[in-house]
């Protein structure tokens, strides 16, 4: 082709990317509005709260104490557990140590193919009385929410030899680190409440971690800002799929309708799944945000100044480390999106009130909007470089604008500039609320990650959901690798022998007093009394001293803590 025609064909092509700007700017634009909706919903409701609710109820403030004041109710955890052999056994230790709740078991679901995580919680099992391993008894991975279902039938069953059967139970994965009044909280609010979910967050993260880090910063404004917005619009919570507590009766009444599957296993997100279903039934569900202090551990101005600990109030919650690499982090994405967005829609439609509808449609958005903010970025990058080398005199030949003056083009530019500024702004705040002045600049370039992600989630979504209508094959438990915080990671006090002992359920309050009046008496080791009683067995007593050993060898190269469990 004549070098002639090479003006005249970049010209036309000139032309036609004003048009998709104009197209892709429209899109961009009422997706911005529909989150400046959820924005001014959220501080004209934090506004009006401050100058009427808060002033009234002053003082009258739920506390700690009100907390721990309530007698204790049997309470059950839940854990599916598929190749979890590396995180699960420092989780358990860790929830065990930090609870200081007393009346409640933990159900970990294992498959009989998964050795290596069986063999992890059997010697957990035999260290805590209060563990208790059910076996999916056939091969995995199936999925999540098969798993649990195997775990509410063994809970069930266990009920059956209990004087009081479990008023709530509380699902967490294997990598959660929890607060210690969780449990005291839940506890508050049943039977009352159907479906409470805690807020999550992710564990803070190193400045240069920036996959890891658009976890901390899309957290921290959805479970500080959307979830009080979703819950104030349509009293419906979606589960987090992590600290979320259903009452006894929610799950009795979805086992009893649904041949005691009360998880949907035709789903990748159960969680999301079972919210929407209470709902539908009239459960009440409440966003928990009962606010604690957190010490947080923090690398000042990027790592370059001193370490510090900081204290952080923020709602009580759970936290957790989320993928820290590109791929994992879209395929983590990717399932969430196919539950939510795919799956949802097919088994859901568009059931519900106008606001139900809204909120699915928030929900769903994703799955074109995600490539409508990269094909925004290739087609500023392409403009950029037509400046560029309209600069350099490289490029001359224009034909006549696709738009005329008064198309308003300009104005669309102005507009979706300032909503991205609003979404900026936004995004800051609340990331320097939890992590400090550091992560909230980092936040802004981040949210660019952030979006890669979501669009390459969003491509394997639909191509993983298009598989299956081809098909017909089966979607199964898309494995995400988990971490769990070290020991330096997680700060902990040093509990005594007989505190810890009392913790692990191998011993109860009344037989330590005993023994430690008999200690006082005769000025024995404890241990020794409880061997002699017949309280303890030798094997529990070294695993008991051996952990106490450990914990207090960390918590010396951590230096000196204010509280049990602490962020870092």
């Amino acid at each position: 082709m004549s070098s002639l025609y090479w003006p005249y064909l970049l010209a036309d092509y000139y032309h036609y990317l004003e048009i998709a700007t104009v197209v892709v700017g429209i899109l961009i634009m009422l997706s911005s509005i529909d989150d400046l909706f959820i924005d001014a919903w959220y501080w004209v409701r934090r506004v009006y709260r401050a100058l009427t609710i808060n002033k009234r109820f002053k003082g009258k403030k739920l506390t700690a104490e009100q907390l721990r004041a309530k007698p204790e109710q049997p309470l059950a955890i839940m854990i599916p557990a598929w190749l979890e052999y590396d995180v699960i056994a420092p989780m358990l230790e860790n929830m065990v140590g930090t609870l200081e709740y007393q009346n409640y078991s933990i159900f970990v679901g294992t498959y009989c193919n998964d050795a290596r995580t069986i063999d992890e919680v059997e010697r957990m099992r035999r260290r805590y009385k209060q563990l208790i391993r059910v076996e999916v008894p056939h091969d995995g991975p199936t999925c999540k929410a098969d798993c649990l279902n195997w775990i509410i039938q063994a809970i069930f069953k266990h009920d059956e030899h209990q004087p009081v059967p479990y008023a709530g139970v509380i699902l967490h994965d294997s990598e959660d680190v929890l607060h210690q009044l969780e449990l005291h909280y839940f506890n508050y609010l049943l039977p009352r409440i159907d479906f409470i979910q805690l807020p999550v967050s992710s564990l803070e993260r190193e400045w240069y971690e920036l996959v890891a880090g658009t976890y901390m910063d899309e957290f921290a404004e959805w479970h500080t800002k959307d979830l009080v917005v979703r819950e104030s619009l349509s009293s419906q919570v979606p589960s987090a799929g992590v600290g979320t507590c259903f009452s006894r009766r929610s799950l009795l009444e979805l086992s009893a309708e649904t041949n005691n599957q009360p998880f949907n296993t035709d789903t990748l997100t159960e969680d999301y799944d079972i919210g929407a279903r209470l709902a539908r039934r009239g459960m009440k569900q409440i966003f928990g945000t009962f606010p604690v202090d957190y010490i947080a551990k923090r690398n000042s101005w990027f790592g370059l100044g001193p370490v510090k600990m900081v204290p952080v109030r923020m709602p009580l919650g759970i936290r957790e480390y989320f993928p820290d690499t590109f791929r994992t982090a879209y395929r983590q994405k990717a399932r969430w999106t196919l539950g939510i967005g795919l799956q949802g829609w097919s088994q859901v439609g568009w059931a519900g009130s106008l606001i139900d509808k809204y909120l699915l449609y928030r929900d769903r958005k994703g799955l074109v909007t995600s490539f409508i903010a990269i094909i925004a970025y290739v087609l500023l990058a392409q403009f950029l470089l037509i400046i560029l080398i309209t600069s350099m005199g490289w490029w001359t030949t224009y034909f006549p604008s696709a738009l005329s003056p008064s198309s308003g083009l300009l104005q669309l530019m102005w507009i979706n500039s300032i909503l991205l500024g609003l979404r900026v702004v936004q995004r800051v705040y609340f990331v320097g609320n939890l992590y400090g002045w550091e992560h909230a600049v980092l936040s802004v370039p981040r949210m660019i990650i952030g979006n890669l992600i979501n669009a390459m989630a969003a491509a394997r979504a639909w191509r993983q959901y298009l598989g299956y209508l081809i098909t017909g094959k089966r979607l199964v438990w898309d494995k995400t690798m988990h971490d769990f915080p070290s020991g330096d990671q997680l700060i902990q006090q040093r509990q005594r022998l007989g505190d810890l002992l009392v913790s692990w359920r191998a011993i109860d309050s009344t037989k330590l007093e005993h023994a430690l009046t008999l200690q006082e008496k005769e000025h024995r080791p404890l241990g020794e009394i409880l061997l002699e009683l017949g309280y303890l067995d030798q094997d529990t007593l070294d695993e008991a001293i051996s952990f106490q050993n450990t914990n207090n060898d960390d918590s010396q190269a951590s230096g000196p803590t204010a509280q049990k469990v602490e962020l870092t």
